[in-house]
């Protein structure tokens, strides 16, 4: 107020309304109770002059997103100031009231504010609630996608087994089925962890220069057996000259094999799609288009939400998580980049448009997706002993292991482990991390502690991918790092840098 007298009387007046107000003698002190929260501020217009407001209008101006203290400004009759019109400018929520007034409009006034204030306190416990439960739900599926790996990786390994028996015509259509029904699962799951990732900020980009030519072939090549088992025709316009973007090689292949494979999905069998990369305005633009279901007008945007899949009798029989179109968008974003959907609807197919920032032509810098190294193997000269509590998941692994000509042994547990490990020390162990007991990261520091076993090499063996996952096995003195099911190809690799 412009006096201690003038604070004095608002505080009574307000006071006998059932309002509970506190008077300050300046602005420093505002500012110092506003630290501790208000419901409202009742100033008069002078305050607005003082130097003390500064500090007030920071608060004001640094309040959290749910957070709109109402400011009421006594101002006196007639035009308005200039410090009354540069804080209208700058607080949004200022309301001023005209001096004299009666006393019922202030009190009034005051109990509106204080009631706004009241609907946004409701507002921040719902934000929190939602914050908590988006939390836990990111949470559940990272658990999930870990917990599902499990089941997982002695079905993958005893597919990997029977794949190097001899096998009748019938036996091989069986096989390729169960094969890629598993490789389906094993890519649901990783888009599970990747959701995870990705909204808890948890994913990270390796960006260098890419050659965009690069990345939509090796797309393709992932994408070829879906849209060859659909009977599709693909039409690809690339050009000669190479079209670089500043990006993470492998994520952007992903966010190319996810789209040419919702369009070979979704697409009825014998369909024609299109891939086409272009550059102009400094930008690289993809386009995965096709000739199967539109996408009604008013989901073009919803489809690349979360879980979100298009009300249609033919894409839902296709079934899927509503996931793949998420990462896309997401991966985009984290490379600057843009995608949208453009569907007339009904059969009048989709195109997925992908923009990305342009990085030139610069083919000697560009990088692209480097295949996977061929299956060889050291053979017989190496001991494996594979440490895992799931008795299928140790069997079929150390089976797997011994048709490459590796002597391998296994144990289910810790201590079997150490016993195993006195008797003849392997030269590779691959350790569950999460065994009940000794766990994982409890046996390799056993293992480690031992300078006559100091020579094995520790391969830890989780469902866990991230890169804080493989920062806690490197520092429990882990060699390795292998994410269930395991890659054979991966294993192999290791087993040939072996001595």
């Amino acid at each position: 107020m412009v006096t201690a007298r003038d604070g004095a009387m608002a505080v009574r007046v307000l006071a006998q309304s059932g309002v509970c107000a506190e008077a300050c003698r300046d602005a420093a002190q505002i500012a110092t109770l506003l630290r501790e929260g208000a419901g409202a501020l009742l100033i008069a217009e002078e305050v607005l002059s003082d130097e003390g407001f500064a500090g007030v209008k920071q608060q004001l101006l640094a309040q959290e997103p749910w957070s709109d203290l109402p400011v009421l400004v006594l101002a006196r009759a007639g035009v308005d100031s200039l410090p009354i019109t540069d804080a209208l400018q700058e607080l949004a929520n200022l309301t001023v009231l005209e001096r004299p007034m009666r006393v019922s409009s202030l009190v009034s006034a005051t109990r509106s504010a204080l009631a706004a204030r009241r609907r946004q306190y409701q507002l921040r416990g719902t934000l929190l609630g939602l914050q908590e439960a988006d939390k836990r739900k990111t949470e559940f599926l990272a658990t999930l996608a870990h917990e599902l790996r499990n089941p997982l990786a002695p079905l993958r390994t005893g597919l990997e087994l029977l794949a190097k028996r001899n096998r009748d015509t019938e036996e091989d259509w069986i096989h390729a089925l169960m094969s890629r029904q598993v490789s389906h699962m094993v890519r649901l799951i990783d888009d599970l962890m990747e959701v995870s990732r990705i909204t808890r900020g948890k994913i990270e980009l390796q960006f260098a220069p890419v050659a965009m030519q690069d990345v939509l072939r090796h797309a393709v090549e992932l994408s070829l057996p879906l849209i060859d088992a659909h009977a599709h025709h693909l039409t690809m316009d690339i050009p000669d000259e190479r079209v670089v973007v500043h990006g993470d090689s492998v994520r952007l292949t992903q966010v190319f094999s996810n789209l040419l494979n919702n369009a070979a999905k979704y697409t009825p069998r014998g369909g024609e799609l299109a891939l086409s990369l272009q550059h102009a305005d400094a930008q690289a633009r993809v386009t995965v288009s096709d000739n199967g279901p539109g996408i009604p007008p008013d989901m073009r945007e919803a489809v690349f939400d979360l879980f979100v899949q298009v009300n249609d009798a033919s894409r839902a029989a296709q079934g899927g998580l509503g996931i793949g179109l998420t990462l896309v968008r997401s991966l985009v974003e984290l490379h600057g980049g843009t995608v949208k959907a453009d569907s007339a609807g009904g059969t009048g197919g989709t195109r997925m448009v992908v923009r990305l920032p342009w990085a030139g032509t610069l083919a000697s810098e560009a990088t692209s997706p480097v295949a996977g190294e061929a299956l060889r193997c050291a053979g017989g000269r190496q001991r494996v002993l594979v440490v895992d509590d799931n008795a299928d998941a140790a069997d079929t692994l150390a089976a797997l292991l011994q048709t490459l000509g590796v002597a391998a042994t296994v144990a289910y547990s810790g201590a079997g482990a150490l016993q195993a490990i006195e008797e003849r020390p392997p030269t590779l162990a691959l350790l569950d991390i999460g065994m009940p007991g000794m766990d994982g990261f409890a046996l390799a520091e056993r293992i480690r502690g031992n300078p006559a076993w100091s020579p094995v090499t520790l391969v830890a063996l989780t469902g866990w991918a991230q890169k804080t996952d493989r920062e806690r096995t490197a520092a429990a003195r882990f060699d390795h790092h292998l994410v269930k099911p395991v890659d054979l190809g991966e294993l192999i690799r290791i087993l040939n840098e072996l001595p």
